[in-house]
């Protein structure tokens, strides 16, 4: 607890600052630490973002190249194989996969992202798989185990 007689100032309240530009005896006159001449010794200083000094920049000596499509479609995958080790563990309540339960089994990782279903693996369980979008050797293998792909949207 404090009392009046043994009161302190804030740490740094106290303590002489160096006042710069205020003539040659206090040791920071004449340049004010600012160095002879040159951009950065003139008021209003303002560097342009990515500016090195003159030095080529980053964002110029790097190649550019290639090409993001801004239409691209990222997919979930998810292949027959799991699927069909899904459906073995008794993970679908009946017959019919959609998004919403793959989600909750943990079969795919995020709720609102397209999912695509792939050939790789086979498939025995006459399942009624729902998804955005089937490769063609996907939906033959489901066909011929007697189930269907249902496309979404």
């Amino acid at each position: 607890m404090k009392h009046i007689g043994n009161l302190n100032p804030a740490t740094g309240s106290i303590g002489k600052k160096k006042r710069i530009g205020r003539g040659a005896g206090s040791g920071h006159g004449g340049t004010s630490t600012r160095g002879h001449k040159g951009h950065k010794a003139t008021s209003g200083y303002e560097s342009k973002r990515g500016f090195e000094g003159g030095q080529m920049p980053l964002s110029r000596r790097l190649p550019k190249f290639g090409f993001s499509n801004p239409f691209r479609i990222e997919y979930q995958v998810i292949n027959l194989g799991i699927l069909q080790g899904l459906s073995d563990a008794g993970k679908f309540n009946g017959l019919t996969v959609t998004p919403e339960i793959l989600y909750e089994i943990g079969a795919i990782s995020k709720r609102n992202v397209p999912i695509k279903v792939l050939a790789n693996g086979e498939i025995t369980a006459k399942l009624h798989i729902s998804a955005d979008s089937f490769s063609e050797s996907a939906k033959q293998k489901i066909e011929s185990a007697g189930g269907t792909a249902i496309t979404n949207g």
